[in-house]
């Protein structure tokens, strides 16, 4: 029998840990009826000295149900630590594919890719590691995505170092999904990106592709990369095993603070739907952030909807099962609001024609601008209690906002959610004041989530 478990803290609508601490979601997929959302976990501490697999899953992409560890790393492939990976149904079989952590009585990192099999989503049979070693490739090889391809064939590509120091991302093939072949670099152009790709994520749309991966080791450049890692995408054309990327830069994925590791699945109704972890963040501000106290650090994003632009943008829009949730409070039409309410809660913000300004303060924290130009989110630092902000340029304007909000989280989606900003804040509880003024009518909806 599956036993569940209790949820901590006073989350409504992201996945969180029981207890201890999350990071990457794994294994997203929809699987007899039901959508299994697995995470890295620690359930002992509110640091990163263990990592199993924890389970939620959702009827309805709102509301979590949590239960046992899935993965835990009992054997010596990974006795320290199952981390990240991906899931696949095959033969009504759910296949859960993760990289076995190990060191050695040296100290020195060994990793596995390993499989998992289950028939009901709950128990899980482990069938060992499927790859070893990589010639041309440090130890730091992980992260494996699995995919099955129009070819017919099953893909795997897995976040990599070469031996130089340099980030990479590799690509497996299999017919069976356990034997698996060397394919080399996903990309056959080498890009100068960090000293590690962790996370890679490869969606495949009818007559584009995206490749989301996450590199560590990037330098800022003006308002890009301000965060210690970072996630960002090409867009491109995957055929013959190696995707080719379009003419442009690597963009990121989300503008604001904490967002890293994302995963995709195909939900049944034709949809792409993605999750992030939204807790990437130096070593010192983790140790400081005020759940600690309650037994629990980080969180997941909401599940998002992804989609191309024509011109091929990736967009990003909450899943649009959480509009079940709304409760109005208010629909006005003017050029400021003063409203005192509490989280959770919807803002859907539309900017009139020529409307060159927009500023938005709640909580006593948080507080968006945009100046005509660019838009930016502040927040107070909760280590130094310091300002610090993030911001986007936005050629088009801000036409629209839609914000979600709960006790320690925003996810800010910028005209139709072309441009995302994530982050975690901490309002003051005394604080629930949402003010809104621009120099021209804005329309505002309000809503309050109920779950």
């Amino acid at each position: 029998m599956n036993k569940r478990i209790s949820k901590s803290g006073a989350m409504d609508f992201h996945v969180l840990p029981p207890k201890g601490l999350l990071n990457d979601p794994n294994g997203l997929v929809h699987y007899k009826g039901t959508t299994h959302i697995f995470f890295q976990w620690n359930p002992h501490e509110t640091d990163h000295s263990y990592k199993c697999w924890g389970h939620a899953t959702t009827e309805d992409l709102i509301h979590y149900t949590y239960h046992e560890e899935a993965l835990l790393p009992e054997e010596w492939y990974e006795k320290n630590g199952c981390y990240s990976g991906s899931g696949l149904v095959h033969e009504d079989k759910l296949y859960l594919f993760y990289t076995g952590n190990v060191k050695n009585e040296k100290e020195e990192r060994e990793s596995y890719q390993c499989v998992a099999v289950s028939e009901d989503g709950f128990h899980f049979e482990k069938l060992g590691p499927v790859i070893r070693d990589i010639e041309g490739y440090t130890a730091h090889v992980r992260d494996p995505k699995v995919f099955r391809h129009e070819d017919g064939l099953f893909y795997m590509v897995l976040g990599a170092q070469r031996e130089d120091l340099t980030g990479d991302t590799i690509l497996f093939r299999s017919e069976d999904l356990l034997k698996w072949d060397f394919m080399g670099s996903l990309m056959e152009e080498k890009v100068d990106l960090g000293y590690m790709w962790e996370c890679p994520d490869l969606i495949n749309y009818k007559d584009k592709s995206v490749f989301i991966f996450s590199p560590q080791g990037l330098e800022p450049q003006g308002e890009k990369y301000r965060n210690i890692f970072q996630t960002g995408y090409y867009t491109g054309t995957f055929q013959n095993g190696v995707f080719r990327k379009d003419d442009h830069d690597f963009t990121e994925m989300d503008r604001g603070f904490e967002y890293y590791a994302p995963q995709s699945f195909a939900y049944p109704d034709g949809r792409i739907l993605s999750m992030g972890w939204m807790g990437t963040m130096e070593k010192e501000k983790e140790e400081a952030l005020p759940t600690v106290k309650e037994g629990w650090v980080h969180h997941l994003s909401i599940l998002r909807e992804l989609s191309l632009s024509p011109e091929g943008k990736l967009i990003q829009k909450p899943v649009r099962e959480l509009e079940s949730a709304r409760e109005k409070i208010l629909d006005e039409n003017r050029e400021s609001f003063k409203v005192e309410i509490e989280t959770p809660l919807e803002v859907n913000l539309k900017l009139s024609e020529g409307s060159s300004s927009m500023e938005l303060r709640y909580g006593g924290d948080l507080q968006l601008n945009y100046d005509g130009s660019a838009f930016s989110v502040e927040r107070k630092d909760w280590l130094t209690g310091e300002r610090e902000y993030r911001s986007v340029e936005l050629p088009e304007g801000l036409t629209e906002l839609q914000m979600l909000l709960d006790h320690t989280s925003a996810e800010i989606f910028i005209n139709g959610g072309r441009e995302v900003v994530s982050l975690r804040f901490f309002k003051d509880e005394e604080h629930n004041e949402l003010l809104i003024t621009g120099n021209a009518d804005m329309d505002l909806r309000l809503y309050g989530l109920v779950f």
